[in-house]
């Protein structure tokens, strides 16, 4: 398993950008992806097979179910739930859509995480608060408020890099 995770958000059925950012991963060989939700599609998720995704459920994730049995479907370690709190490489983080404030502020005044993800406002983020580093990678399709972007972490490293989708 690779150090580095990719973390994607608010896809909103953008195949073309979602396609982009997955060829790019395969290319880099990540094989994990945090998405922030906002899929919006059971079809959608099809597109992540051969990944390890761990998902948030965003406000524009319906029906959540359908989603979340196909992201299962797909890889039994695959995780789709409103929030989720646990490790990756031994690293504690969390993911949250970002649609519940209390949510969001709850998990990163906890001081339990290393990385807190989210997405929803489709504005890239970098945010040290308390010992927690909040992290938005953008949108990759929906209400276009920045160019289209993903990020990619190296867990070993700290290393935070926005690949902007072209």
């Amino acid at each position: 398993m690779s150090p580095t995770i990719a973390i994607l958000s608010d896809t909103h059925d953008n195949l073309s950008n979602l396609n982009k950012a997955l060829e790019f991963l395969r290319a880099q060989s990540i094989d994990t992806i945090v998405h922030c939700g906002d899929l919006t599609s059971a079809e959608t998720a099809w597109h992540f097979h051969g990944f390890r995704v761990i998902h948030a459920i965003g406000n524009g994730d319906q029906p959540y179910g359908e989603i979340q049995k196909t992201l299962l479907e797909m890889n039994a370690n695959n995780f789709s739930g409103s929030v989720f709190e646990g490790e990756i490489e031994g690293v504690r983080l969390a993911v949250t859509h970002g649609h519940a404030p209390r949510t969001l502020t709850a998990l990163t005044s906890s001081g339990k995480f290393r990385y807190i993800f989210h997405g929803h406002t489709h504005r890239r983020r970098q945010e040290t608060i308390g010992g927690s580093t909040v992290i938005n990678p953008g949108a990759l399709g929906g209400l276009k408020r920045e160019s289209r972007s993903f990020a990619l972490l190296d867990l070993s490293t700290d290393s935070l890099a926005f690949q902007e989708i072209l």
